[in-house]
This record gives structure tokens, C-alpha cells and sequence, in this order.
């Protein structure tokens, strides 16, 4: 008889402890996740993907552009880099790159200034390095490839102090006497060019504007300034994104983490176009050159800074130059692609025409 009743018996005592167990398990995870909100290593502050997170106890997880290759001497393109410091109490450093030149030959001398929304990416990760070996190649410069100091760490104007002192160390390096070996042998100050994409071309219309007001040493003066798929915003309506709330508001709050809230979206930094017309002419450059990606939810910004530098009282050239059915920065991505090595023959162009 008891054989009979055992097996119910230990049935309902095995379903018992298994609720149990389960209603454990259930409190155990409701304590690690009330643990979990509570813990300022894994409460996110500011999300701002695909770049990075910033978590409430000052964490900051970049989730790309942090990969970095060696200065070499490049196979194919001939190219040699090598890597200098230029203010090691800030950390602002550079990467050089010299294509094969004939003795005594002098050459423009290009500033460049890499994308990555202020936050992420190098003048060492493998896609500028890459960039900047085809581009020294094909348009026979000397090139500085700049790595500033990133948000939110290092909030602007950060990014741009960091990029006038290394403008200021080509400029002393590549001047008569010189310490720079590269610079002070093949560099022609008299064609100078500043160049970068995204956030980088935010840098350099910035710079140019910067040298038109303040001067550069030794006189030098910058003979074009080339803005890919340049990083412009505002409130502006200038484009369909200009009226969409939803996106203005994302661009707002992203502007505002990268500068930590010193300067509104419609300040000059983000949006030129609140610029007054007699300010343009101001800008510190014999010509501008702003390329456009047709997909690029940037680009009626970057066409209206077009309109508005070529309807100013600034004396300089202005070129357009538009590529169809392309995104941000693609040229970056699809370096050997036909569209890129359009635009980069254009950019070539742009630095070696007198």
C-alpha cells in the first residue's frame, strides 16, 4: 500500500520545490537587475550609437574607430608615415605622410583633419591611414594627419585648440629652419591646404575662419580649404531633416554631449549659415572646395554653406561637388570604388591646380 501512495507523494514534493526553485530563480533575477539600475558601472547616461556610450559613473564605451595600425612605409601607394608628438601635456599628436620625391623638390603641404562626430576615429585607425597613404600618393603632397583630443572627455573647443596648435606647428616646422626634416625639406607654405570629412571638415572650416580673423605666423596663408561631407547643422530650414522634430531634436542633444552644453546647435561652431553675410569674408582661404553624398542627411546643410559662401562678400572661389547615390563619408569605406576615385581625382585636382 505505501508503494502506491509514494510516487504521488514524491510527485507533488518534486512539483513543489521545482515552483520553488523557479520562484527563487525569478527573485534572484529581479535582485540583479534592481542591483544593475542601482550600479553607475552599467547605468547609461548618454547613448550615442553607433559610436559610443557614456555610462553615469564616467565609463565611456567606444563601439568602433579604436582600432590602430603602425606608421610604415607603404607597398603600394610608396608612401612612408612616421608619427610625431606635437604638445605632449595636451597629447596632440600627428601622422606624416612623404611620397617618393625627387632631391629639393617642394610640394604642397596638406593638414588633414579625420571625421568620427567629434568622438571616435584617429589619425592612426587603418581607414585614415589608408585614406591618407592613397590621397599623399596621388595628389604628391607632404600631409599631417592630425589626432586631437575627443569628447566627451575633451569637449569642444577642445578639437579645435587641439587642431590650431598643430596648424601652428606645420607652420613653424615647414618655415625656413624648420625642425621637421619632412616639412622643413619638401614643404611649400605658399600652398597650403586644410582638408577633412565629416567633423574634420567642421575643423577646418573653423581653422580657415580662425586664420582669416587672427593671421597665421610668418604671414603663411592658406591657399584652399577642401570641407567632404562636411559636419553642419542647425535649425536652419535648409532642407526636409530641417523641419522633421524628431531629428532636430537627435541632432540638438548630440551636439550638446559633444560640446557639454557650451554652445547651442545654432551656434557658428555647428551651423555657418547663422552667419552673417559680411563675416564670410573673413574666411582665411583663396578657395573652398565642399563635396556632397546624395544620401547624406547632412548634405542641405552642406549645399546651403555652398550657397552662402558663394553669395557673400568672401573673395575667394567656391567649388560643388556632388556624388549620386552615395552616404556619408562613403569614400572612407569604398576607397577603390569608381565614385571615390572620382571624387578623390577631383580633390587631387582642387590641391595641384595653380
Amino acid at each position: 500500500m505505501a508503494s502506491r501512495i509514494l510516487p504521488p507523494l514524491l510527485l507533488l514534493f518534486l512539483l513543489l520545490g521545482s515552483h520553488c526553485s523557479t520562484g527563487a530563480a525569478a527573485a534572484r533575477r529581479q535582485l540583479l537587475q534592481s542591483r544593475r539600475a542601482r550600479d553607475p558601472n552599467s547605468q547609461v547616461k548618454f547613448d550615442f550609437s553607433p559610436f559610443l556610450i557614456e555610462y553615469k559613473n564616467g565609463r565611456v564605451k567606444r563601439l568602433m574607430g579604436t582600432d590602430v595600425v603602425a606608421a610604415s612605409s607603404d607597398a603600394l601607394t610608396g608612401v612612408t608615415s612616421r608619427d610625431v608628438t606635437i604638445d605632449p601635456s595636451t597629447g596632440v599628436a600627428a601622422r606624416l605622410y612623404l611620397p617618393s620625391f625627387r632631391a629639393n623638390t617642394r610640394v604642397p603641404v596638406l593638414v588633414y583633419f579625420h571625421g568620427g562626430a567629434f568622438v571616435v576615429e584617429s589619425a592612426f585607425t587603418p581607414i585614415y591611414h589608408a585614406y591618407l597613404n592613397t590621397l599623399a600618393a596621388r595628389a604628391g603632397v607632404v600631409a599631417v594627419s592630425v589626432n586631437y583630443r575627443l569628447a566627451p572627455e575633451h569637449p569642444l573647443p577642445a578639437a579645435y585648440d587641439d587642431s590650431w596648435a598643430a596648424l601652428k606647428w606645420v607652420l613653424a616646422n615647414a618655415a625656413a629652419g624648420g625642425s621637421d626634416p619632412w616639412l622643413s625639406q619638401y614643404g611649400d607654405l605658399s600652398r597650403l591646404f586644410l582638408a577633412g570629412d565629416s567633423a574634420g571638415g567642421n575643423i577646418a572650416h573653423n581653422l580657415a575662419l580662425r586664420a582669416g580673423d587672427e593671421g597665421l605666423d610668418g604671414g603663411a596663408r592658406i591657399k584652399g580649404v577642401a570641407l567632404l561631407d562636411p559636419y553642419f547643422q542647425g535649425r536652419s530650414p535648409v532642407g526636409a531633416d530641417s523641419t522633421d522634430p524628431a531629428y532636430l531634436q537627435s541632432a540638438a542633444r548630440t551636439w550638446n554631449f559633444i560640446c557639454a552644453g557650451r554652445y547651442p546647435i545654432n551656434h557658428p561652431y555647428a551651423d555657418p549659415l547663422v552667419l552673417p553675410a559680411s563675416s564670410w569674408q573673413h574666411l582665411g582661404a583663396s578657395r573652398v572646395l565642399v563635396t556632397v553624398s546624395e544620401q547624406d542627411r547632412l548634405s542641405p546643410w552642406q549645399r546651403a554653406y555652398y550657397a552662402a559662401l558663394r553669395g557673400s562678400a568672401w573673395p575667394g572661389e567656391a567649388e560643388l561637388y556632388e556624388t549620386p547615390g552615395e552616404g556619408h563619408v562613403y569614400f572612407l569605406t569604398k576607397l577603390g570604388s569608381p565614385q571615390a576615385l572620382a571624387e578623390m581625382a577631383k580633390l587631387v585636382a582642387f590641391i595641384n591646380r595653380d
